[in-house]
Order: C-alpha cells, then sequence, then structure tokens
C-alpha cells in the first residue's frame, strides 16, 4: 500500500429503497469485490446505512462477507438469511384498534351534531366533521416489531454484534426524529446505546406503510428524501473516498409490468409505484445535487454505482418472485462490473487515492463467480 493510500479514509453509504435495492446493493458489492483488487467490502473505515441500506450495512460492518450474502439472496434452498414476505407485511393492530376506536368516536361526535340541527349543516362544519375522521387514519399500515426479531435472531446465529460499541468497524444508521424533524445518526454520540436491530427498524418506518418506531420518549421514521446527507456524513467523518451504491433512480421504460399485463405508463402499476417514482425523483436529483457541491467544495473522491433508468422495470417486480430477485442480483452483478471496467479504463479520479487494482476477468464472456459467488 502506498503512502497516500494508506492514508485514504473510505466510506460505503448505502441509501434505502426497499427488499430490491437492497439486492441491487448486494449484487453491486459482490461484483466490486470481485472486480477490484484490494477492495474488500468489509474493510470500510465507517459504514452509513439508511433504511433497507441500512440492513445491507450492518452485517458488514459486522464482518459477514458481502460474497456469502449474495449466494444466500440468490438461492432459494439457502437460509443463511432467510427473510420472507412475513418479516415485513404485519398489521400494527395496536394503530388499527386506535383508528377504529377514534374512528367510531369521531363518527357518534359528527352524527350527534349534524343531525341536532334543524338546517341542512354548512360545509365548513361538514369539512370539519371530515377532519375528525382524517386525523383518526393509522400512523402507519404495518408495524416493523417482526423484521426487528428476525434481525435480531440473524445477528445472533451469525455472530453479527447487535451493540455499535461492538462492531468491528463504525456504522452509523439513518433516521429522522417524528415530532421534531432533526436527523438522527444511530451509533453517533449520544446514539451508541440503541441496538443496531432496533436502529435499522427505524430507519426503515417510512410512512404510510411502516408505523414509526419508538425509542426512549421519541418516535422515528425513514428519512426519505433527506437520507441523501449520508454523504455529509461521511465527509464529516473524515472520509476522503466514498463509494456510493444508489438503486434509487427515476424508472423510464416504455413497457411497465403490471398484474394486469405490460402498460404503458407508471401511473397503470398504481398509487404505491407512483409514490415511489416520487420518492426517485427526488433521492436522484438531490443525491446528484449534493454530490456536485462536495466535487466542487473538497477533494473527495466519489464512486457511484446505481443503474440505468432503463433498468427500472427490474425493480417493478415482487421480490418474493425467485426469478425478479436473480435477475436483479445478477444485473446488479453484471453493470457494475462493466462500471469498474470503464473506471479503470478513463482512470476515474478516486482511484488514484486508493491503492485498488483492477482484477482481470477470468472469462471476458462470463465470469464464473458471476451467478453464485462462493462464500468466504
Amino acid at each position: 500500500m502506498t503512502e497516500q493510500a494508506a492514508k485514504t479514509k473510505v466510506a460505503l453509504c448505502l441509501p434505502g429503497g426497499g427488499t430490491s435495492a437492497a439486492m441491487f446493493q448486494v449484487g453491486a458489492l459482490a461484483a466490486l469485490e470481485d472486480g477490484i483488487e484490494g477492495f474488500d467490502a468489509n474493510a470500510f473505515d465507517l459504514y452509513v446505512g439508511t433504511s433497507s441500506g441500512a440492513s445491507v450495512a450492518a452485517p458488514l460492518a459486522g464482518a459477514r462477507s458481502i460474497q456469502r450474502i449474495y449466494r444466500a439472496v440468490i438461492d432459494p434452498a439457502d437460509v443463511y438469511f432467510g427473510l420472507e414476505t412475513k418479516h415485513l407485511l404485519r398489521a400494527d393492530l395496536g394503530e388499527w384498534r386506535r383508528t377504529i376506536v377514534s374512528g367510531l368516536g369521531a363518527l357518534r361526535h359528527g352524527a350527534r351534531s349534524l343531525f341536532s340541527r334543524q338546517d341542512a349543516p354548512a360545509p365548513r362544519l361538514l369539512l370539519e366533521e371530515l377532519e375528525r375522521l382524517y386525523d383518526s387514519l393509522p400512523a402507519g399500515f404495518f408495524t416493523l416489531d417482526r423484521y426487528e426479531r428476525f434481525l435480531e435472531d440473524f445477528f445472533a446465529r451469525r455472530g453479527v454484534p447487535n451493540s455499535f460499541s461492538m462492531m468491528p468497524r463504525p456504522l452509523r444508521i439513518m433516521a429522522h426524529d417524528l415530532d421534531s424533524g432533526e436527523q438522527v445518526l444511530f451509533g453517533s454520540q449520544g446514539f451508541e446505546h440503541v441496538p443496531v436491530s432496533r436502529a435499522c427498524v427505524a430507519s426503515m418506518a417510512s410512512p404510510p406503510y411502516f408505523s414509526p418506531v419508538r425509542i426512549g420518549d421519541r418516535h422515528y421514521i425513514d428519512p426519505g428524501a433527506a437520507q441523501v446527507s449520508h454523504l455529509d456524513v461521511a465527509v464529516g467523518e473524515g472520509a476522503n473516498v466514498i463509494v456510493v451504491i444508489n438503486p434509487m433512480v427515476p424508472v423510464n421504460v416504455a413497457s411497465v409490468p403490471t398484474g394486469h399485463g405490460h402498460r404503458e405508463s407508471v401511473r397503470d402499476k398504481g398509487m404505491v409505484w407512483v409514490l415511489n417514482q416520487s420518492l426517485r425523483i427526488g433521492i436522484h436529483r438531490l443525491l446528484h445535487e449534493s454530490l456536485a457541491r462536495i466535487s466542487s467544495t473538497s477533494d473527495v473522491g466519489v464512486a457511484l454505482v446505481e443503474p440505468e433508468p432503463s433498468d427500472g422495470a427490474l425493480f417493478m417486480y415482487s421480490p418474493a418472485n425467485f426469478a425478479a430477485r436473480r435477475n436483479i442480483l445478477e444485473h446488479a452483478y453484471r453493470s457494475t462490473r462493466n462500471l469498474v471496467d470503464t473506471w479503470f479504463a478513463t482512470g476515474a479520479p478516486f482511484l488514484q487515492k486508493t491503492n485498488w487494482k483492477r482484477r482481470e476477468r477470468l472469462s471476458e464472456s462470463a465470469p464464473p463467480r458471476e451467478s453464485i459467488p462462493p462464500s468466504r
């Protein structure tokens, strides 16, 4: 290692984006390890994860092999990381009970108020009663309690510490305080006491799907588009090379797969994907503005890995579908290997700050480890 490389502090930033996004990150990291000599997914000086990206960053900071995780995700018979839909989609019964009770109360109040009048109620009064029902909606449809227990079990079985202070490598998980709007970095000073599994679910609590996660007397949610500030977190902690794997790019495809066949617009995919596309647009734009600002105001090198907008159809299938899951992983692997070739062919500036070297492919047409990399 050169003296310059020895002074380099490299951070890995993994934004969120759901299960499919996490699979893209796993495939991309496996490709970076296979394509770059000196690149080790377990040897970053800092890990910053948000939402689903936190669930990838945590085992890496805990020294679990990305190659082993890749193999587990791509093989449905592998129980190493046995995540199932039931771990994520569990109704928040407490919130629904609150909704039913307060909703019935609002209906009773409205009925008494409206029917006790001799004349027809004014539109303003109708809107006021409707607002009572509006405020009775649940804070989230699902709870992440079962996913938290899944993470706790995974950490215990695979030897990943559930404590920030015991992690082999520094880990930061970003969330936002619901009632103050402030950014919180679990793992940093003042927030290092929170279990890693709890921090992961707090960062994943994306409205309106998941209810806010309570820690102490505060409630926390997914940062949404504000998660791009994790680049500033890495810079603030002294990183001068940042590897960013961002799966959240706007979808730009001619044919949108839906449950009713292929359609022409994301609109035909329904409300969930309209919301998803809106989030993708915001995250992608803010991330690139942040990257441009960092590049113009500092000497930090940034290695950005993200899919092409035309690849967006890959993310539109359910991650519970094995074929879709395999397609995302293998596409992420292949496209990242090609990106690595481009970096070294063009002399990407951040390479000058590292001791990384291009690892030659044993087969240019189909690298032997491309489908299922061996465990390490």
